[in-house]
């Protein structure tokens, strides 16, 4: 088969791999339907985090079951599936208390970029739609295997409710579903802090009444100007820069929550600020496993469609000239066809 391998900083190549094999009796092969580059691919490529070696790229799919190992029957060869980034077993106690991605034989994905891919734990891992969607839902599908089911998880985290008002801090493809996300929890207010205006449409269209461009102190001061003064009931922190989380705590009000879902890179929370604020602070990798069947099922019924976060679609074999448009800003997202 094929797939997508970084060698270095911005050199990602297109290569023949070694087809993925059955190694334990949980796991499953699939045929990649869709797959993309995620805002996280880009930490690498851009060199802010080391890559010893070369190695395959890529942690969200979905596609065709092919085989599955002795122990996996909750999916057959044949059923089109969607799974998370992180696998899980979906039976420890860190499952079933719902957080799947800390799961205690949690395997994170990280070959997807390809036209097969094994999934570890497809057992608990995989769900199947109950047919083959229309090609035209694969998007959608797919945003919910990491994207959707992380912007979710950044409002849940958050404790969005119903009348509350929600700032969003990051307009990539987390950040705008995190306003999908918000909105769906019943959110009064949705503000959402963006520069670009592609990003900002995109934004308003996803439920977002509010646009905020202002970044850093000024950026604080706009959401307390919008807010009374007092701040947001809920921020989502969906960039991981130290500025987004500093922006993101200030920018709640006293009792208020953030929940914080950008793989955070030299950041550093200060205790005894944390501490007189009484904001709420929540994050991590997603539990995408929890959300899977309510967010397949809202992108069947087209309630939400996360996939327009995907700007632009190319084969799979330019899987270099997708991660240069989005390094450049050029894509908020791009959408990867085998």
């Amino acid at each position: 088969m094929r797939g997508a391998v970084i060698h270095a900083p911005g050199d990602v190549r297109f290569e023949t791999l070694a087809d993925p094999k059955i190694l334990k009796p949980t796991d499953a092969i699939i045929r990649t339907a869709v797959t993309c580059v995620c805002g996280s691919d880009l930490w690498p490529y851009r060199g802010l985090e080391p890559a010893q070696e070369a190695h395959p790229m890529g942690h969200e799919y979905v596609g065709f079951v092919e085989e599955v190992g002795s122990g996996v029957t909750a999916v057959r060869p044949g059923q089109f599936v969607v799974g998370s980034f992180a696998t899980s077993d979906n039976t420890c106690a860190n499952c079933r208390n719902g957080f799947q991605s800390s799961c205690l034989n949690r395997e994170f994905m990280s070959t997807c970029q390809a036209e097969y891919v094994r999934i570890p734990n497809a057992q608990g891992t995989l769900v199947a739609t109950g047919q083959v969607p229309d090609e035209q839902l694969w998007p959608g599908l797919l945003a919910v295997s990491d994207v959707m089911g992380t912007g979710w998880y950044a409002a849940d985290a958050a404790e969005v409710k119903p009348g509350s008002t929600a700032v969003v801090v990051g307009d990539g493809a987390v950040g705008l579903c995190a306003v999908i996300a918000a909105k769906e929890m019943g959110a009064e207010r949705i503000i959402a802090m963006s520069r670009h205006e592609p990003r900002q449409r995109l934004a308003r269209e996803f439920g977002a009444t509010d646009i905020v461009t202002e970044r850093g102190e000024e950026g604080i001061a706009r959401i307390k100007e919008l807010t009374g003064g007092i701040g947001a009931d809920a921020v989502l922190e969906c960039v991981g820069t130290a500025e987004a989380m500093r922006q993101a705590l200030r920018s709640a009000r006293p009792g208020g929550n953030v929940g914080f879902v950008g793989v955070p890179h030299e950041v550093a929370v200060d205790g005894q600020e944390l501490f007189f604020s009484h904001v709420g602070l929540r994050g991590g990798p997603a539990p995408v496993r929890r959300y899977l069947p309510d967010l397949i099922d809202h992108v069947l019924s087209g309630r939400i469609n996360p996939g327009k976060v995907f700007d632009l679609t190319l084969p799979l074999e330019q899987v270099a000239e997708g991660y240069k448009a989005m390094d450049e800003r050029r894509a908020i997202k791009t959408l990867l066809k085998p």
